[in-house]
C-alpha cells in the first residue's frame, strides 16, 4: 500500500507527519477544558443507558484514542451521546434482566456490532445512507430524544426514583411523585441549583464551562458539609483501566441486537457526519464521509472491546474543543489521558458528586439539543416539512426510540414520495418582452398562450406513482383550450428518469393525442432520459424529430416563425 493509501486509512499518521510545534499548547489547553465535560457527561450518559458510571469513562477513553488514529476530522470529539444512550438502554436492559455485569457485556457487544456496520459501510462507500434522514425528520427525532433524556433525569434531579417505562408513564410517575411529596429538598437544591448555574453561565457565554463549575462546587459542598450520607451520590469509581468485559455472551445475544445496532449506526453517523462537515468547512478542510464511517466504526469496535458502549461525535463537546483552540486530534488524546489519570489517582472524588448534580448536567445537555428555532423556521418555509418534523417527534415519543428510527426513515421516504407524486407542474406561455417560456400562473395578466400549442412542464421524474396523474393533467390542459390544438410540447428538462410504468402512461398519452391529431414533442430532454426511452424500445414511436433542443426551437418549428417581441430585451431569470 502506498503512503497516500495508508494515510487514507490512518489519517492520524498524516497529521503526525505535518504536526507543528505551535499547535501543541492549543491542543493541550483544549484537551484540559474538554476533560471537564467528558468526565461528568460520560458518567451521566452511562447511567441514562442503565450502565455503571465508569463505563461512560471507558466509552470515552478508548474511542478518543482510536479516532485520533483512524478518524479523518481534526476537531471532532467522540464520546457518549444523548441521542444514542436511550436506544442503547432500550436494547440491552430487557436482555440483561437486572444483571449489571451482563448489561455491560451486552453494551460492549452492541458497540462492536455498530462499529462493524459502520466500518463495512465505510469500506463500501455507503455514506449516502444519511440521506434517508432528511433535515425535518432529524429535527423532530433529535427534539424527541432530548425530551426523553430530559424526562428520564427529572426524578434524579429532584431526589426521587420512579418505576416506569416509556415517556408518558414516566411523566405520570413524576407527577405522582411530586404530588405525594416525593421531592427530596436537599437533592433538589443541588439539582435545580446546578441546572440554573449551567444555564445562566451558558447565557452569559462564560469562558469557564458551567458544567465544570457545578461539578466542582457541588463536590466541595458535599464534602465540607458532610452530606454524602444525606443525599444520593455517584460514589467512588473502580480503580482500574478499560478492560475487556464481554464474558457471558452467547451467539443468541447477537440477533436481538441487530436492529438496534443498525439504528444506532445510522443515527451516530448522521449526527457525526453533519458535525464533521460543518467544522471541516469552517476550518477550510475536507472530510470524507466514507472515511468518517471507517473512523467512527473502528472507534466503536475498540470501545466495545474494552468495557464501553456505542458513541458518536459529540455536538456539545466538539464546539467546546473548537472554542478552546483545538488544532488536531491530539486534543482528544489529551482528554483520554487526563481521564485515565483521574481514574487511577483520584477515583474517590466522585464519592462527593451528588447524583442530582449529574442529572442536571445531562438535562442541560439535552436542553441544548432541542431545536425550537429550527422547527419554527421549517414552519415558515414549508408547512409539510414542519408537519413531518412534528410527526417524527410524536412517533419517537409514542412508539419508542427504536421504533422511532424506523418511523423517521419511513416519514423521510414518504415525504420524498409525496413530493414526487404531486410535484409542481405548469403550463407555459409567452410573456411579451421576456425571453424564454414562463409559467402562465405567475403572469396572469401578461402571459399568452400560443395558438394551437400546449406547453407543459412536470417538475419530477416520471414513475409508477405519478405517471397517471401526469397523463390526466396533460389531457386536462388540452381539453381546457378553446382553440384547436395541433401540438403538445413537454418541457422535459426537470424529468430526470422514467420507469416502465410511466412509459406505459406516456404511450397511452401519445395514443390519446394522436387520436385527436395532436403531435407530442419533447423539448430539452436530457440525454440519459432519451437513452432510457431507447432502452425501452421507444425509438420507433418517438423518432428523433420528436425531440427538440429547446422549447423555443420546438415552438418556432411548429409556428414557422420567429418571435418578434424580443428585440433589445434581456433574459429574465426570475421565473421559468
Amino acid at each position: 500500500m502506498t503512503t497516500s493509501g495508508i494515510a487514507r486509512w490512518v489519517p492520524g499518521l498524516a497529521v503526525a507527519r505535518e504536526y507543528r510545534r505551535a499547535w501543541l499548547w492549543p491542543d493541550i489547553r483544549a484537551g484540559i477544558v474538554v476533560t471537564a465535560l467528558l468526565i461528568p457527561a460520560g458518567m451521566g450518559y452511562a447511567q441514562v443507558a442503565g450502565l455503571p458510571p465508569e463505563t461512560g469513562l471507558y466509552a470515552t477513553i478508548v474511542p478518543l484514542i482510536a479516532y485520533a488514529v483512524f478518524g479523518p476530522s481534526r476537531i471532532m470529539v467522540l464520546g457518549p451521546d444523548s441521542a444514542l444512550v436511550p436506544i442503547i438502554g432500550a436494547a440491552i436492559l430487557p436482555l440483561a434482566l437486572g444483571d449489571s455485569q451482563r448489561a455491560v457485556a451486552l453494551a460492549g457487544l452492541l458497540a462492536i456490532m455498530v462499529g462493524a456496520m459502520m466500518l463495512l459501510g465505510g469500506i463500501l462507500r455507503l455514506g449516502f445512507v444519511t440521506d434517508l434522514l432528511s433535515k425535518p425528520i432529524r429535527v423532530g427525532y433529535i427534539n424527541a430524544i432530548a425530551v426523553i433524556v430530559l424526562i428520564s433525569q427529572i426524578p434524579k434531579t429532584l431526589g426521587f426514583d420512579v418505576d416506569a417505562d416509556g415517556s408518558w408513564r414516566t411523566i405520570v410517575a413524576i407527577g405522582e411523585g411530586i404530588a405525594t411529596g416525593g421531592i427530596e429538598p436537599l437533592a433538589a437544591a443541588f439539582g435545580v441549583g446546578s441546572l440554573a448555574v449551567i444555564l445562566v453561565m451558558r447565557w452569559l457565554r462564560s469562558p469557564v464551562p458551567g458544567v465544570l463549575v457545578v461539578v466542582v462546587v457541588s463536590m466541595i459542598l458535599t464534602w465540607a458539609l458532610s452530606l454524602a450520607d444525606a443525599i444520593a451520590v455517584v460514589g467512588p469509581l473502580p480503580q482500574g483501566l478499560p478492560a475487556p468485559a464481554l464474558s457471558g455472551l452467547e451467539w443468541g445475544d447477537v440477533v436481538p441486537l441487530i436492529a438496534p445496532a443498525a439504528g444506532i449506526a445510522l443515527v451516530a453517523f448522521t449526527d457525526s457526519a453533519v458535525l464533521s462537515r460543518t467544522y471541516a468547512a469552517k476550518r477550510g478542510e475536507t472530510v470524507s464521509g466514507s472515511g468518517e464511517l471507517r473512523g467512527i466504526g473502528i472507534a466503536n469496535i475498540a470501545g466495545g472491546l474494552f468495557g464501553g458502549f456505542a458513541v458518536s461525535g459529540s455536538s456539545s463537546r466538539t464546539p467546546v474543543a473548537d472554542h478552546a483552540g483545538s488544532r488536531t486530534q491530539l486534543t482528544g488524546v489529551v482528554g483520554a489521558i487526563l481521564i485515565i489519570v483521574f481514574i487511577l489517582v483520584a477515583p474517590g472524588l466522585t464519592t462527593y458528586l451528588p447524583s442530582a448534580t449529574l442529572g442536571a448536567v445531562v438535562i442541560a445537555a439535552a436542553l441544548s439539543l432541542i431545536d425550537l428555532p429550527g422547527l419554527v423556521s421549517l414552519w415558515r418555509m414549508d408547512k409539510l416539512d414542519a408537519g413531518l418534523s412534528l410527526a417524527a417527534f410524536a412517533g419517537v415519543l409514542i412508539v419508542g426510540v427504536l421504533e422511532g428510527i424506523v418511523v423517521a426513515i419511513m416519514l423521510s421516504l414518504l415525504a420524498f414520495f409525496a413530493r414526487s407524486w404531486r410535484p409542481y407542474r405548469a403550463e407555459l406561455g409567452r410573456v411579451p418582452g421576456l425571453r424564454g417560456y414562463h409559467d402562465l400562473s405567475r403572469y396572469p395578466e401578461r402571459g399568452e398562450r400560443i395558438p394551437g400549442i400546449v406547453i407543459v412542464r412536470f417538475d419530477a421524474p416520471l414513475f409508477f406513482a405519478n405517471g397517471g396523474s401526469f397523463d390526466d393533467w396533460v389531457r386536462s390542459r388540452v381539453a381546457a383550450r378553446d382553440d384547436e390544438v395541433s401540438t403538445v410540447i413537454l418541457a422535459a428538462e426537470p424529468i430526470t428518469d422514467i420507469d416502465t410504468t410511466a412509459i406505459d402512461e406516456l404511450v397511452e398519452l401519445d395514443d390519446y393525442l394522436a387520436g385527436r391529431g395532436i403531435r407530442l414533442v419533447f423539448a430539452e430532454m436530457k440525454d440519459p432520459v432519451r437513452d432510457v426511452l431507447r432502452q425501452y424500445g421507444m425509438s420507433e414511436r418517438f423518432p428523433s424529430d420528436h425531440f427538440k433542443p429547446t422549447v423555443g426551437a420546438a415552438v418556432d418549428e411548429v409556428t414557422g416563425t420567429l418571435r418578434g417581441d424580443l428585440e433589445g430585451t434581456e433574459w429574465d431569470d426570475t421565473d421559468s
